[in-house]
């Protein structure tokens, strides 16, 4: 089935159309990210049953390090921390054995998993270590290939026009060397020499490599997500955004399938969906590529989240003001357009009463002057319920959103999708930017978990915030934050929080009264209070 869904994403990619591909795919990850669960529970039962067969008393060392490396290989791409523990277990019985090439086995493992968790000076360390300790044929394709990920990661990790360029040309001599102890046909082989040239040549080189592993019905579900995740990079450089999502969503579902959790697919997936304006699918990505990174223990990854998930979440509140202001727009329009029916119907009637004047003229007159003031006072009487509909419909308006978000939710759980575009335009924007302002003290706390306890540093010990159950930032630290963020106006601060200039002006000489450093050397030391 998986190769079915492969050969079809190449040969009909010319006969169908990229949008409604990108579709069905995408409906397809929907209903897997979900699944994500159960996949990581037979990982761990099947690691479990690997941890239940292990006895070493009085066992023999050698095997004792097979079952520690098969249990290190369950762990290595799921679990950051459990396969560290497995690999220096594995060094203590490669020296307990005193044999060097265990030894260097042994570490090598270790530092796939340093540089996976994007611990880049370990990871040195770690090779270096090896490269006087001498490393056997038989490891030296795991050696450099190693070195040139490195170096890779550090291109990545660093991406301007300098560094990177030197780290990508290190990466292409060690990948060179490696190649040579890798066998003709193999999966490494093939994957490294695409990638080599997809590092050497900026113009779509490496394709025909990872296209001929992806027609390969031998692939694991990792070495499937490895090879879609590399080959939707060429695309991308191509600029075919549509056939990079496709794979870029085949490999995010052989990583789900394999519970691999030091991924970079779901990561770029989520940044390609953003730039693509589907939020909806964007979020999903990116929620999840949070939880993987977390539950591993990728650094790396954690930064890659910070990069993009504020963009995300800045166009979902965009688009929640963009809804707000579409309806303000309506509710104006609905206003003129019966304004200008009222115009239209006064002066039909004034030309009505002008066609029907005979000599009783006074009567007359007065019939006139009392349809006019009929009018007036029906023209006072439409402003009046107008202005008290607008008013109503906004107190609706407020009122709705909790019965509109409860309706969401259990159509989400029940996957209703088609009767959630009807509550759309029923949005309470109170509500909403009480969710949006802790939606902030969330993402803030995760790109500065120390904040609360770096400003409490700087306040005297009798005058430190503490928060109430619950409570992430109260009022007077959400100033700060936002002027950690970057808003440093006060009435652009009021306006985000609702308050008057005055208010936040109060707030903050509150706290700054509180400090044990002057105002102004206070605020230097809010804004070096630094990110994760």
């Amino acid at each position: 089935m998986r190769q079915l869904l492969i050969s079809l994403l190449f040969l009909t990619a010319g006969l169908t159309d990229a949008n409604a591909n990108n579709d069905s795919l995408l409906t397809a990850l929907s209903r897997t990210i979900p699944l994500s669960a159960g996949y990581d529970t037979t990982r761990i039962k099947d690691i479990n049953r690997l941890k239940e067969s292990l006895y070493t008393a009085g066992r023999q060392p050698q095997l004792v390090f097979d079952q520690y490396e098969r249990i290190y290989e369950a762990y290595k791409t799921f679990n950051y921390d459990s396969a560290y523990s497995y690999a220096t277990r594995l060094i203590g019985i490669a020296r307990q054995m005193q044999d060097g090439p265990h030894l260097v086995r042994a570490q090598l493992k270790l530092s796939f998993i340093l540089l996976s968790a994007g611990l880049y000076k370990e990871t040195y360390d770690s090779l270096h270590s090896l490269a006087a300790r001498g490393v056997p044929d038989t490891l030296k394709g795991e050696y450099y290939t190693l070195w040139g990920r490195y170096y890779y990661d550090l291109a990545g990790y660093a991406n301007d026009q300098y560094h990177s360029v030197d780290y990508d040309k290190k990466g292409n001599q060690y990948l060179d060397s490696a190649l040579d102890y890798y066998p003709p046909k193999s999966f490494e082989r093939i994957y490294y020499s695409g990638l080599r040239d997809f590092k050497q040549n900026s113009h779509g080189g490496g394709a025909p490599f990872f296209e001929r592993l992806l027609a390969s019905p031998s692939l694991t579900d990792h070495q499937l997500a490895l090879t879609a995740s590399t080959l939707s990079a060429i695309y991308l450089q191509q600029e075919d955004r549509d056939k990079a999502i496709d794979l870029l969503i085949e490999a995010t579902l052989a990583d789900i399938r394999s519970s691999t959790k030091e991924t970079v697919a779901i990561f770029h997936l989520a940044e390609l969906l953003y730039k693509k304006g589907d939020l909806k699918h964007a979020v999903l990505c990116i929620e999840s590529a949070i939880a993987n990174a977390e539950f591993y223990g990728a650094r790396q990854r954690k930064i890659q989240a910070s990069s993009i998930l504020p963009l995300i979440e800045g166009e979902r509140i965009n688009g929640i003001e963009a809804q707000k202001s579409l309806l303000i727009k309506y509710a104006i329009l609905v206003t003129l357009l019966v304004l200008a029916l009222i115009l239209l119907a006064w002066i039909i009637l004034r030309q009505v009463q002008q066609l029907k004047r005979t000599q009783q003229a006074l009567s007359e007159a007065n019939e006139k002057q009392q349809v006019i003031n009929h009018q007036l006072e029906e023209s006072n009487k439409i402003k009046e319920e107008y202005i008290g509909y607008f008013f109503n419909m906004d107190s609706e308006f407020y009122n709705k959103l909790d019965k509109i978000k409860t309706t969401i939710e259990t159509k989400l759980q029940e996957r209703r999708y088609d009767d959630i575009k009807f509550f759309l335009n029923k949005i309470d924007a109170r509500k909403e930017k009480e969710e949006l302002l802790l939606s902030f003290d969330k993402i803030f706390l995760k790109l500065f978990p120390n904040f609360v306890t770096e400003v409490n540093a700087l306040l005297r010990e009798e005058e430190k915030i503490r928060l109430k159950e619950g409570e992430l930032l109260t009022t007077d630290l959400r100033i700060f934050a936002l002027m950690r963020m970057g808003v440093a106006d006060p009435e652009k601060i009021a306006l985000i929080l609702e308050y008057s200039v005055k208010t936040i002006y109060s707030y903050k000489s509150r706290i700054k009264n509180k400090a044990i450093l002057p105002g102004d050397a206070f605020e230097e030391k809010i804004m070096q209070i630094k990110t994760l």
